[in-house]
């Protein structure tokens, strides 16, 4: 009626391990620049954010004047 053997699953840790093999992590130093260029975008959105708020808070308080 059907395959009576027991076939053994593999173990989730193993298969992770395998995984992990597989991984190429980043070097140092591109590991520094890339954090260097998120950091520096983040900035830059974070003061375009601000400018834009203060620039729609001026307009609000204008009209409502």
């Amino acid at each position: 009626m059907g395959d009576t053997s027991k076939k053994e699953k593999p173990s989730f840790f193993k298969g992770l391990q395998s995984e992990f093999k597989k991984i190429s992590w980043p070097g140092k130093e591109s590991l520094l620049k890339q954090s260097v260029a998120v950091i520096c975008v983040s900035v830059v959105v974070g003061i375009a954010i601000a400018i834009l708020d203060m620039l729609l808070q001026y307009g609000v308080n204008f009209l409502t004047m």
